[in-house]
């Protein structure tokens, strides 16, 4: 059902995402425990590996949706844990940039290889140059979506612990 309460026009589709959703959460979780680190660490890995190689503090901060000192406290337990690096910034001395480690990137891509080749394989043997391209566009769609949601979402105020949503006290 949609929030109007009307059965969406693709049913199947809404249940086969929910659970690739769910399946990738859990691929990361299991990926998270065995590097000894929370979700959130994690996300912050996958930035550097896959988004910006290399980031300074405030960058990671937003987009994680995380505080400044939160932001300091999860580098500093990346660093500690060997996987991320920081160097000072070559032109501001008051900056620094972050990067993953080379042996964090080793064997992060040695946890994740088999995934992805399996998956490369997988949509090479059952789909059409034209289906892949129909299935790209919508990711690519769904990340838009999901994004904006997600800015959204970090733009309303937050519930105080032990406060009931929609309750006349939330803020």
């Amino acid at each position: 059902m949609t929030a109007a309460g009307q059965v969406p026009p693709q049913p199947g589709l809404g249940e086969a995402s929910r659970a690739y959703q769910a399946a990738v959460d859990d691929f990361d979780r299991e990926l998270a425990h065995h590097l000894g680190v929370n979700e959130t660490d994690l996300r912050c890995l996958e930035i550097l590996l896959q988004e910006l190689p290399e980031a300074s503090p405030s960058q990671l901060a937003d987009r994680l949706g995380l505080t400044t000192g939160s932001t300091t406290a999860l580098l500093d337990r990346l660093e500690k844990a060997g996987y991320l690096a920081r160097q000072p910034h070559p032109t501001d001395r008051r900056k620094s940039i972050i990067r993953a480690t080379p042996e964090f990137q080793k064997t992060a891509f040695s946890l994740m290889a088999p995934l992805v080749d399996e998956g490369h394989q997988m949509i090479a043997d059952a789909f059409t140059a034209d289906q892949i391209a129909v299935i790209t566009d919508f990711l690519r769609r769904a990340t838009e979506l999901q994004q904006r949601h997600v800015r959204q979402l970090r733009a309303l105020p937050r519930l105080r612990s032990g406060e009931k949503a929609g309750s006349p006290t939330a803020r």
